[in-house]
């Protein structure tokens, strides 16, 4: 008979053996998975996350110089009504409860004296992990220290989806394409990926003044000052880092808004070129709910003839093939969205074809239902009109 050490009662070994196999088959032969946290209110989840990343920062002095590069969705890129609403939230905390914390504009001025810059974002997710509904929004914010180049602080927490506007704002509402570039890529990496302590990704840095001029053009188109946001996108694409696919997009939206139909088409010819040379064009073409016909709205299709002709001749002058790829939300079931996925890009393609017949050899038509969803939350609005989303592809010919 065996003894465990300090043990009041003597245990057989048959006993052992059976403790073994239950320790074994409740876990699956593997560590146990950790159990994810309880989604809060929204608004408690906001606190939660602020008060960690301000109350615990690492940072000496009394005033610290503080900017907040504006907050986006973390899968999209996109600014919503609200992490608008997120960054005014913040600024007031750090204003009542934080007095060390010196709130300055997002400016090449402040910048250039390296001030600490907020970073955050906001992410639906399925809380449980896997690729279920998306039932939850992780929150994520981060503290980087331009002077010491690292991350001095971080706050994360989940929220409940209720009484979350994640509408996009004007600029991103309006724009035809989507393209997550590395100046987006790099803002996700130092907010989601750079662990406290950890060094600020150089992508991010390298881009921030021109960031600024990118967010000063974003203002003034949303305060309907075209002839502005044009000027400051055109300065900010000179700039090191300025040559963004945001620029890209602006410059194309504030052509069109201020009727230069030429300086509209070549702007958006400029956008597919990069879409094609990066492998990432994907453009928002809406549809009726549940069929191949585009929304009755023409204010919002009018351009559509314009876009589906410069992606057809710039394809042509590259000599690329395309594989067009239809996209659905989630809202419906799987082998239905999948089949209107493949017969809204098999509807695209014969339109691209309606004017270059020769062309149809060069294009194939797929469709991927709901597998791809960038946002997830399957509300089918404005919200989530990325999840449904024409995407082409430079293939093989």
């Amino acid at each position: 008979m065996l003894r465990l050490r300090n043990a009041r009662k003597p245990v057989t070994a048959i006993a052992l053996m059976a403790i073994g196999l239950v320790a074994i088959a409740s876990s699956g032969g593997a560590q146990a998975q950790p159990v994810p946290p309880t989604p809060v209110p929204y608004a408690e989840a906001l606190q939660r996350a602020a008060s960690d990343l301000f109350g615990k920062a690492n940072l000496r002095g009394d005033r610290v110089e503080l900017v907040i590069d504006p907050l986006i969705d973390g899968a999209s890129g996109a600014q919503s009504a609200a992490t608008r609403a997120m960054q005014k939230t913040l600024t007031e905390m750090v204003q009542a409860s934080y007095p060390r914390f010196v709130v300055q504009p997002f400016s090449a001025e402040v910048l250039a004296r390296d001030p600490v810059v907020l970073v955050g974002t906001l992410t639906a997710i399925t809380n449980q992990g896997g690729d279920g509904p998306r039932d939850a929004y992780r929150i994520c914010l981060t503290l980087a220290d331009l002077k010491s180049r690292t991350v001095v602080s971080k706050g994360v927490a989940r929220s409940t989806l209720d009484n979350v506007d994640v509408t996009p704002t004007q600029y991103y509402r309006d724009s035809p394409v989507w393209a997550k570039d590395q100046a987006t890529d790099a803002y996700v990496k130092t907010c989601q990926g750079t662990p406290l302590g950890g060094t600020i990704d150089p992508a991010y840095v390298d881009r921030l003044t021109a960031n600024a001029l990118i967010n000063d053009a974003i203002v003034e188109y949303e305060s309907q000052h075209f002839r502005e946001a044009l000027a400051f996108y055109r300065t900010a694409r000179r700039l090191p880092g300025g040559d963004q696919h945001r620029v890209r997009i602006g410059t194309y939206l504030a052509n069109a808004k201020l009727g230069r139909r030429d300086d509209s088409v070549e702007a958006f010819g400029d956008m597919v070129d990069y879409g094609l040379s990066t492998d990432q064009l994907m453009v928002k073409l809406l549809f009726r709910p549940g069929t191949t016909q585009f929304i009755d709205n023409p204010q919002t299709t009018e351009p559509y003839p314009m876009w589906l002709s410069q992606i057809a001749t710039r394809a042509r002058q590259k000599g690329a093939c395309l594989e067009i790829v239809g996209h659905t939300s989630r809202t419906g079931m799987p082998h239905l969205n999948e089949r209107l996925s493949v017969m809204r890009a098999q509807f695209i393609m014969d339109l691209l074809t309606t004017g270059m017949p020769d062309g149809r050899s060069r294009m194939i038509a797929t469709g991927r239902g709901f597998k791809e969803n960038l946002v997830g939350t399957g509300k089918d609005d404005a919200s989530d009109a990325l999840d449904r989303r024409v995407e082409f592809k430079v293939v093989g010919c």
